[in-house]
């Protein structure tokens, strides 16, 4: 028999966003920041994973993409040529260098055949 208030604590929305903005930010530990806060790691580890699952879905992190006015010369590791712009992608045993003139509707087909 249980006597008293109840024993599960109740965290408002404010609380679990405080928390994990605390855990993500630079050099913090989830432990640190939970025996900080009084809360079981797992607890926080299941408030981030809910947060991710209901953002974008994606799991993919967000990419910045800045342009320089001299963009830097990416060489070829077999040949030592390269071409303004270019990347060197490196999948499942394939290596192709895409070019900065190629359309995105391009690369992202070429990513995909690179990924079956």
């Amino acid at each position: 028999m249980i006597t008293g208030g109840e024993r599960r604590r109740r965290w408002s929305d404010e609380d679990r966003a405080r928390i994990l903005a605390a855990v993500e930010a630079p050099g913090a530990v989830v432990a640190e920041v939970a025996r900080r806060e009084d809360i079981c790691t797992s607890l926080v580890y299941q408030w981030r994973r809910d947060a991710r699952a209901a953002g974008s879905g994606t799991g993919f992190a967000e990419m910045v993409v800045e342009h320089s006015p001299r963009p830097p010369v990416a060489k070829s590791a077999a040949t030592g040529d390269g071409e303004p712009g270019a990347i060197l992608v490196e999948m499942n045993g394939a290596r192709v260098r895409i070019g900065a003139h190629v359309s995105a509707a391009v690369i992202a087909a070429t990513l995909k055949a690179l990924r079956s």
